[in-house]
C-alpha cells in the first residue's frame, strides 16, 4: 500500500477539526490545540516527504478556516490558530 499525501495528512487536519469543533461549543481546547499542531508537525517531519506534507497540512487548516461558515467564530478562530502555530513550527 502506498502512503499518499492526503491519505498521511488527513488524520492530522480532522484532530484539529474535532478540536475547533469543540471550541465552538464553548470548550477551551488552546492547550489541546498546541499539543496536536506540534505532534502533527513532528509526525509528518519524520516522513521523507516532509516539506510537502507539512505545507498540505498548512493549506488544510487554512482552506477549512477560509470555507467555514463566518457564524462560526471560534471554530474559524482555532483553525487560523493551528495553522499559525504549524507555519511557526515549520520555521523553526
Amino acid at each position: 500500500m502506498r502512503a499518499t499525501v492526503v491519505g498521511l495528512v488527513t488524520p492530522h487536519l480532522l484532530r484539529v477539526v474535532d478540536l475547533a469543533n469543540e471550541a465552538q461549543k464553548g470548550i477551551n481546547v488552546d492547550w489541546h490545540l498546541r499539543d496536536a499542531v506540534a505532534r502533527s508537525m513532528g509526525e509528518l517531519a519524520d516522513q521523507y516527504n516532509a516539506s510537502s506534507l507539512t505545507e498540505a497540512f498548512i493549506d488544510g487548516l487554512e482552506s477549512a478556516a477560509g470555507n467555514a461558515p463566518k457564524a462560526r467564530v471560534e471554530y474559524v478562530r482555532v483553525l487560523q490558530a493551528a495553522a499559525d502555530a504549524a507555519r511557526r513550527l515549520k520555521r523553526d
